[in-house]
């Protein structure tokens, strides 16, 4: 989705939700005042919502949480918008909770992020297995896909112009279709998200070209967290129901404590929230996590060089400030 397209469909969730609320038909998540509904796109990044569902730790805590699954990043901000869930689960692209946030000031508040680099492999380019492709500075003229949504399309464009690519074709496509695309000789590359290259190796069809792209070339450091996803609470639900969105808040630092202590025994979640094989769950990588209380300055300095990235290429119509979107308990 461009620029110009992602701000006329915001108009429209906009206008439309003005016209609902209007009419007093808004159908609000706060409405319920038991029930605790989180946005999620069915990604491996959103483990902790998942263990959390079906480990019963939220039952545990007394709460009724219950996941709502959209197709995009995109679709979660704009039901956050609207009012019609709580928040976002981790892998929500944080770009564009930061659109969300230009959108409509004081929309949210970040409880945990996932961190990715050339060590925690999220984030990378792949190629067809027998293209004789090394580099990404070799992708000049070439066909390459984008996964879904503003930030993907903008962070893809970006990584080639810094290899020197000013002329390649981005082809934006649901990452599902990266590797058959790949394999049917439709594209010559593409940057995508795991576990893309995990299916693609292990079908033999592809092959990654390099990990861990965002840090390397965005943030200009290898191992430099890039905080690419990110699980929130609206502010609205902080308001209006403060114990219940603690506790929430609470129970979702227990399940990610319990992911972060049996990567084994939470994979199997992988089969039942998304779509990833179940022969794939054991081999793909697993997404790292970062509570709200345990960034550090630095994180936020890098953080906060991601959001400039859009700044600067003016997908953000102003500056977003990382440091008042965590959440403070």
């Amino acid at each position: 989705m461009s620029d110009s397209s992602f701000r006329a469909h915001r108009r429209h969730v906009l206008q439309a939700a003005a016209a609902m609320a209007a009419l007093g038909t808004l159908p609000r998540a706060q409405a319920q005042s038991d029930k605790i509904l989180i946005g999620y796109w069915p990604i491996a990044s959103g483990l902790p919502l998942y263990a959390g569902l079906e480990r019963g730790i939220f039952k545990e805590a007394g709460l009724n949480v219950e996941g709502v699954k959209f197709q995009s990043a995109q679709q979660v901000a704009e039901a956050m918008i609207t009012g019609r869930i709580h928040g976002s689960a981790n892998g929500t692209a944080s770009a564009v909770l930061a659109l969300a946030e230009i959108t409509s000031p004081g929309l949210f508040k970040i409880i945990c992020s996932n961190p990715s680099n050339h060590k925690l492999v999220l984030d990378q380019f792949v190629v067809p297995i027998d293209s004789t492709i090394k580099s990404i500075a070799e992708l000049k003229g070439k066909r390459v896909g984008s996964g879904p949504g503003i930030q993907n399309v903008t962070l893809t464009k970006l990584i080639l112009e810094k290899n020197g690519v000013t002329d390649a074709r981005v082809v934006e496509l649901p990452i599902g279709q990266h590797v058959p695309s790949l394999a049917a000789g439709q594209l010559d590359a593409v940057y995508t998200l795991e576990p893309t290259g995990t299916a693609g190796r292990l079908r033999g069809l592809t092959r990654v070209l390099e990990n861990g792209v965002i840090s390397k070339y965005i943030l200009g450091n290898a191992d430099a967290p890039w905080f690419g996803g990110s699980a929130s609470v609206t502010s609205t639900f902080l308001k209006e129901q403060p114990d219940l969105a603690r506790r929430y808040v609470a129970a979702y630092a227990r399940a990610v404590d319990f992911v972060r202590k049996n990567p084994t025994q939470v994979r199997q979640h992988l089969d039942g929230f998304t779509s990833i094989d179940p022969s794939l769950v054991n081999e793909v990588p697993l997404a790292g996590f970062t509570l709200y209380n345990e960034f550090t300055e630095s994180d936020l300095g890098y953080f906060q060089k991601f959001f400039d990235v859009f700044t600067e290429r003016k997908i953000f119509s102003r500056p977003v400030p990382v440091k008042p979107l965590i959440y403070t308990a």
